[in-house]
This record gives structure tokens, sequence and C-alpha cells, in this order.
């Protein structure tokens, strides 16, 4: 099945939604930035299987992302994202000495912070 295209009108829309900002790290949006399915829609066309959830293919379940957010996001949903995210410093601190070394002088500091998305700040959801 294929999915429809957003027309210029949705893009445009999507993009105003956090005032030209990704929905997830609050950076500016270039010229190629991605509409990200909050749920999301499961491809494995590399396998020859058709998307899973395609209902998930509508405008009320985007979000405008930066490609980068959007890639790393890939298919989880975004509390398995939230949480893939957060564990990558014990990734980092377990097998990076570089890192360690840096943050040894002060160059890199943990909060421990919880990952607060972007629209989780705006009230727009």
């Amino acid at each position: 099945m294929s999915e429809r295209r957003l027309s210029k009108a949705e893009r445009e829309a999507l993009r105003a939604m956090f005032d030209g900002r990704c929905a997830y790290c609050g950076g500016q949006l270039g010229t190629r930035w991605h509409a990200d399915h909050i749920e999301p829609i499961i491809r494995r066309a590399w396998v020859g299987q058709p998307p899973e959830r395609p209902e998930n293919h509508r405008i009320e379940n985007m979000f405008p992302a930066c490609a980068p957010c959007n890639i790393s996001k890939a298919s989880m949903p975004l509390e398995s994202w939230r949480e893939w995210l957060a564990g990558h410093v014990r990734s980092l601190n377990a097998h990076h000495s570089i890192y360690r070394l840096v943050k040894s002088f002060g160059l890199v500091i943990e909060t421990g912070a919880p990952i607060v998305f972007h629209f989780e700040n705006q009230n727009k959801t």
C-alpha cells in the first residue's frame, strides 16, 4: 500500500506547528525536515512486506522533526525512544574512554535530567 504524500499546505501547517522547530529537540528545522509519525508506521519494504499500521499515516499523527531526530526515532513508539536515548549515557560511561576522559575534565556534565521533548513544553499536543 502506498501512502499519500502530504500536500504543500499540509507540510507548511505541520512545519508551523512549533514555529519551524523540531517537535522533539526544539532545533530549528532546516530545508530537509521530516514529517514524523508519532505513533509509528513500521516499514519492512526491504524484505517485501507491506507496512504495519498504515492507518497511522494521517496528519493528526504527525509532528515536524529534524532529520537526526526522525532517523534516530525510526519506528519506535515515543516512550521507547525516550528510554533508548536515556540509555546512551550509561553506554557512553561503560564503553567510551574518550567520553569518560572529557567528562573528567568538566567538558561534559551529566545532569540526570529526564528527557523532555520540545512539544511537551509547548502545550500543543
